[in-house]
């Protein structure tokens, strides 16, 4: 009798054939580009940005070369990668920094690299920066509530063990996860799989592997309900964290209030993302090293407040509105 939900979710929602695929993880950026540039189109043709419409696909695009994907992917290497393995690993093998699907990315890192990139695009259009990043900012939780869901789908960024958590689900990622107690039980359900496909002993098996066969099986849900700990959904805690009620509140904000300063928006954003993701991360499994007491996520998110804070002093000083 399973008591827990057991995820088995596929991270490939298409095979095309070989190694290529259609996975969860990159459709939810697509998605997340998409409605933003069509959100921000209608900011725009409201005037309630500082871009014109006909320039928002422009933006959008450059957005996420350079700040989404590339500061993303650096902001894992610089505060996750390197301060947990060393420099060391990425001088051996330089093209670790652009192997997205090893590791992934820093959602800090992506939001710094916008902030950066915002910058230098204000500029060249000749518009105020702290009224470029507000309407960015009204759209982002919408990429973050994506991309949240992904790793839901995923299995990964899961929760930490809680036994009395009435909703709590189970992982099987935790079994390759060398400081999760799961992980003692890697070989007991490699067995397990083996069992119900022969053509697999004498293997060690990807964790991708034993949740194909997983998938639909009964018996051996059953089996791994028994080898798994009950934790918490946390990547579903920050997506209506981060992105949905992080959306409600920007969104809200800016079609109720018809004259908001410059970069008011911007600090609300940087301070709500901040208490809402050290707020979800009291549930997540800590996936690096911890700094004092606080995780990573929260230590980072520190920062974010400082900054947001800084934005609404710098928006309330400055009264020019759109």
């Amino acid at each position: 009798m399973i008591t827990a939900y057991v995820h088995d979710w596929n991270p490939i929602l298409l095979e095309l054939g070989g190694p290529l695929a259609i996975r969860w993880y990159g459709l939810s950026y697509l998605l997340s580009f998409v409605a933003g540039f069509y959100l921000l189109k209608h900011l725009a043709r409201r005037q309630m940005w500082v871009l014109p419409e006909q320039e928002v696909s422009d933006f959008i695009a450059m957005a996420a070369m350079l700040g989404v994907f590339l500061g993303g992917r650096l902001g894992y290497v610089l505060f996750y990668m390197i301060p947990d393995k060393g420099i060391g690993e990425i001088l051996r093998d330089p093209l670790t920094i652009i192997r997205v699907w090893d590791g992934g990315m820093a959602s800090h890192g992506g939001i710094l690299a916008l902030v950066i990139f915002t910058y230098f695009y204000s500029r060249k259009k000749k518009v105020s920066w702290t009224g470029l990043g507000d309407g960015l900012c009204v759209v982002a939780p919408i990429g973050l509530f994506f991309v949240r869901i992904a790793n839901f789908i995923n299995g990964e960024l899961y929760g930490r063990v809680d036994q009395a958590c009435r909703w709590a689900m189970k992982f099987p990622n935790a079994l390759i996860d060398p400081k999760a107690p799961e992980s003692q039980n890697y070989y007991a359900a490699v067995g397990a799989v083996q069992k119900v496909e022969p053509e697999m002993a004498g293997r060690n098996l990807s964790i991708d592997e034993m949740k194909d066969v997983l998938r639909g099986n009964d018996t051996l849900q059953e089996t791994f309900e028994l080898l798994l700990m009950p934790r918490h959904p946390s990547q579903l805690y920050e997506a209506l964290l981060e992105g949905v009620l992080l959306f409600a509140v920007l969104f809200l904000v800016r079609i109720k209030v018809q004259q908001l300063p410059h970069g008011l928006l911007t600090g609300l954003f940087f301070i709500l993302y901040a208490i809402g993701r050290m707020t979800a991360e009291q549930f997540r499994e800590p996936d690096s090293a911890m700094i004092a007491f606080l995780t990573k996520g929260q230590f980072y998110s520190c920062f974010m407040i400082a900054m947001g804070v800084a934005f609404l002093v710098w928006a309330l000083r400055k009264p020019k509105t759109t």
